[in-house]
């Protein structure tokens, strides 16, 4: 099979360290290349991959900083991503609604979008005119979809990564673990407040996006004492495994409905069991007792830290194994790709009425 997989321009694939889309994108391609397939991955320049790579931009946008007009470059990327998109059996877009938008210009090409992140008011025009598939990374995602939407669904492929680059190990350390990103929703100073309810240490690790600077310096570093909250800052891919190794848990008090959060899959590859809020797609990757706690209140997160010890490690590091590892993102993946081969034709494009509310035009369905 033909495939063109196109990744967002921001990082490089595979990430240097922050970068849940690109890593996901590096796992994919790097298998359906092992499989045999004909892959071509369009990405900034200074990635690494096995398929056959092209790009628009020689370092990812993130590290360009000679680069201002960065929306320039993505809709350039966009654009002669799919110049030859015709070549190709199937279309692969992670890159968003800059893609999509233009892929209305190609009206032969099949194309899938993952839906990395959710649909917001300024991009709900691109979905309306949107005539390909797209899959989502988790139900809880789905669900989160207008209804209208059904026809164009491929289906659920959750995210993967690659178990067998995590260290597993079975004795931990008494300390607790908070790796994400340092901003609003993804509860930093709920876990500090778990940390001092519990007395445990807290390591925290993660990156300081420029729109999260000022949250952070405000309301997150005057918290960091150096000695019970210690703060690594934005851990690479060595580091990052190392502090899933040796933490007695990881904590993920969400304050949004995350659609999937590769973090819980991590840190269950590692043997260390996951206390996450009840919120997104935690209950579909975190089960209840078994790889970790699922909770509702912060008065629940700090009690579930005290049974952390029943929870098996190495039951962590094989459900991680038998659900999230990268050949079974693949092999679900490529059935999508092949029910969409199978359609014959593309879905017919919505359009909007009067209200603004988008209105089927016929359906057809992927099997």
């Amino acid at each position: 099979m033909r495939i063109l997989q196109i990744a967002p321009l921001w990082e490089s694939v595979p990430p240097p360290a922050y970068g849940g889309t690109e890593a996901v994108v590096h796992l994919l391609v790097e298998e359906l290349v092992r499989q045999g397939h004909d892959v071509t991955l369009w990405a900034s320049g200074d990635s690494r991959t096995s398929a056959r790579l092209k790009s628009c931009c020689p370092q990812s946008l993130r590290s360009a900083e000679d680069i201002y007009s960065k929306s320039i470059y993505s809709c350039q990327h966009a654009s002669l991503a799919l110049k030859d998109a015709g070549d190709y059996d199937i279309v692969h877009n992670h890159a968003g609604e800059e893609v999509m938008a233009i892929s209305s210009l190609l009206p032969d090409v099949r194309m899938l979008t993952t839906m990395h992140c959710v649909i917001t008011k300024d991009t709900r025009r691109i979905w309306d005119s949107y005539r390909s598939y797209f899959n989502t990374i988790s139900w809880s995602q789905r669900r989160l979809m207008p209804e209208m939407y059904g026809d164009h669904f491929a289906g659920v492929a959750y995210n993967a990564i690659d178990v067998g680059s995590f260290p597993f190990q079975r004795e931990k350390g008494g300390h607790l673990l908070f790796l994400s990103r340092m901003s609003p929703e993804k509860g930093p100073t709920q876990a500090i407040e778990v940390a001092r309810r519990t007395g445990r240490r807290l390591v925290m690790a993660g990156k300081v996006d420029p729109k999260d600077r000022e949250y952070y310096k405000r309301e997150v570093a005057p918290l960091i004492d150096g000695d019970q909250i210690v703060f690594e800052g934005e851990a690479d891919a060595v580091l990052k495994r190392r502090l899933y190794r040796d933490a007695a848990c990881v904590i993920m008090p969400i304050q949004w409905d995350e659609p999937f959060g590769l973090v819980m899959p991590e840190a269950m590859a590692c043997g260390t069991p996951v206390i996450v809020f009840n919120r997104g797609a935690a209950p579909e990757i975190v089960q209840h007792g078994e790889t970790g706690f699922v909770v509702d209140t912060l008065d629940e997160m700090v009690d579930a830290v005290s049974r952390t010890h029943t929870i098996d490690p190495a039951f962590c590091r094989l459900r991680a194994q038998q659900r999230f590892d990268a050949p079974i993102m693949a092999r679900r993946y490529i059935d999508i790709y092949k029910s969409i081969l199978e359609s014959g034709r593309r879905v017919p494009a919505m359009t909007t009425n009067g209200a603004g509310m988008a209105k089927e035009l016929s359906p057809t369905r992927v099997a």
